[in-house]
């Protein structure tokens, strides 16, 4: 994937706002801190090779003063590279979790917002997979961005500063061609520089099919997992027809894939070896070799020899950060389209409501405190009528059964919470008055059950002993003693069990509103009428709207209303 102009104005649009935050002095003075140290880290590893030059041209001299000079100096190059490495890693780091969450809290915020996660799932775009995109892609989008720049930054130092160094120890040298003499000035500059290259280009082609090796080991591992996690959760339906002989074989041909797989990797991994097992005896000999004839003739001394090897292998280390960082920079700009992929479906879906459109349904508050519906017209997203021309009014304290198709009265209620913008007309909302949905299954997310029931609210504001009280008047005593265990409740409960703690969390919150979406279809007729029961005995004044298919909960409504 190349890295093009556009492609970083793209990417300022994750990270100029960060730096313009409300934080954003401490940010910019960690980020001058982070180019700072980076300066640092740089002037030492000149330093060393310096430290280095001096050491052996005392060994040559058999000078114990100037050995007992460079052992001291050492000890302060020691203590400085501890400091500066230490506090470059803890504000890289910090720099890196700080953009994360401020990234995550602004795309989770605008996908959180108003039903904007359940609407963009019904837009066109490349936004599948909204939660990896905000968990993991955003994590190295910004992680890799600041250890890319980082290691960038050091990269172009180190060439800018090992490159005048080098330049200025290689001298000039005689190319004799015997009809003419040709000097060139900083040959081992120049033979880093295509030694480097030649080796970049050598190990990209190499290391190229390790790519499609990998990615096709992920695939056949994550399909491997998804065929195990697949029969896990439908395991009593497994068992009862004794399919466990089809599953070990289905799963056994899985993981041949992944056997292929495996020595696919294997092969490409082996010539990746090959080449930097060669690559690193070559790298630790090839400037000793450029530079010792040099050295023999007496032009340079042992330390000048060793700078020299220092200031080459710094360099070839510098110029080959694109190779060596390709599948990082690979991996980094795939996240970065992802989050964007993201924000522009939210854009997209932002500029779609806020665009006057006649082929959209208006919701606004009646201040008589009724529900009504102005020749309304619902559409699934292609255009195709589902109701037509509904005028009706829902006033207070009334209950009304909805006589239709359970998923076109489901879209129905969509539309009331806003959650189905494609049609047209008016939908009246009664102003100040919260509406309680019940769905077919309540949510229930993982942690205490207390919490579950609460939720969304964090602990209540609810008393211990009237939520005991509902939980014995839905016939779930036996759930009162694990009220503060913490378990995923909506695998550890049956499903008739989680509907009674929807009725539950409904009786807690006690609406003036309520829309009833098949809430106890798991129960027998007995049972849903004994729920619909109690809501109309604890909340008498309750409006009540209800789907359902049991004909005998036409009993507890005052009107019918058919689509």
């Amino acid at each position: 994937m190349p890295i093009t102009i556009g492609y970083f104005h793209k990417f300022l649009r994750l990270s100029l706002p960060f730096w313009s935050s409300e934080h954003k002095t401490s940010i910019r003075l960690r980020t001058l801190a982070l180019v700072i140290l980076t300066l640092l880290q740089i002037s030492i590893a000149v330093i060393i090779t310096d430290w280095s030059a001096a050491l052996f041209d005392a060994l040559e001299q058999r000078s114990m003063s100037g050995l007992l000079k460079q052992i001291g100096l050492l000890t302060l190059i020691f203590v400085a590279n501890i400091a500066v490495t230490g506090s470059h890693l803890s504000i890289k780091r910090d720099l890196q979790i700080d953009w994360r969450d401020w990234l995550t809290h602004q795309v989770n915020a605008r996908w959180m917002h108003n039903g904007r996660h359940y609407l963009v799932t019904h837009i066109e775009g490349e936004h599948d997979n909204p939660d990896g995109r905000i968990a993991e892609d955003i994590r190295i989008a910004t992680e890799d961005a600041v250890t890319l720049f980082h290691s960038l930054l050091y990269a172009s130092l180190l060439l800018v500063s090992f490159a005048t160094l080098l330049w200025n120890l290689s001298g000039t040298v005689i190319l004799d061609l015997w009809l003419v003499k040709i000097p060139i000035e900083g040959h081992l500059v120049w033979i880093a520089f295509v030694y480097a290259i030649g080796a970049s280009v050598l190990g990209w082609w190499i290391g190229k099919p390790m790519v499609d090796a990998t990615n096709a080991r992920q695939t056949t591992e994550a399909n491997f997992r998804f065929a195990l996690a697949t029969a896990r959760e439908h395991a009593q339906p497994i068992a009862l027809i004794h399919g466990e002989c089809s599953e070990n074989t289905r799963c056994h041909k899985l993981f041949i894939e992944i056997t292929k797989a495996f020595q696919q990797q294997t092969a490409a991994w082996r010539n990746i070896l090959m080449f930097s097992s060669g690559y690193s005896v070559l790298s630790m000999a090839f400037p000793i070799l450029v530079s010792a004839p040099r050295y023999i003739l007496g032009s340079i001394t042992l330390g000048a020899l060793m700078q020299s090897v220092q200031a080459f292998q710094h360099m070839v280390s510098a110029l080959s950060w694109p190779v060596d960082n390709m599948p990082v920079v690979a991996q980094w700009r795939a996240s970065v389209e992802r989050v964007l992929g993201l924000l522009e479906a939210l854009d997209n879906l932002e500029a779609e409501i806020a665009r006057p459109d006649p082929n959209r349904i208006v919701l606004d508050k009646n201040p008589d405190h009724s529900l009504s519906f102005e020749n309304l017209r619902l559409t699934n997203h292609s255009g195709e009528i589902l109701i037509d021309r509904l005028d009706t009014v829902i006033n207070a304290g009334e209950r009304v059964w909805v006589d239709a198709d359970s998923g076109l009265a489901a879209k129905w209620f969509k539309a009331i919470a806003g959650l189905w913008p494609w049609g047209n007309g008016r939908i009246g909302l009664p102003d100040d008055e919260g509406m309680f949905f019940m769905p077919p299954r309540p949510y229930l997310p993982e942690g205490s059950l207390r919490e579950a029931i609460f939720y969304p609210a964090c602990n209540g504001p609810f008393p211990d002993q009237e939520l005991k009280e509902w939980l014995k008047l839905v016939d779930l005593d036996e759930l009162i003693p694990k009220l503060d265990q913490s378990e995923h409740w909506s695998k550890a409960l049956s499903r008739e069990q989680q509907q009674r703690l929807g009725l539950v969390r409904l009786l807690l919150n006690k609406p003036a509103w309520v829309l009833l979406q098949e809430p106890f279809d798991s129960l027998d007729p007995e049972g849903e009428v004994m729920m619909l029961r109690i809501i109309c005995k604890a909340l008498p004044n309750v409006t009540l709207i209800t789907i359902t298919n049991q004909p005998t909960a036409e009993a507890f409504h005052q009107r019918r209303l058919v689509f």
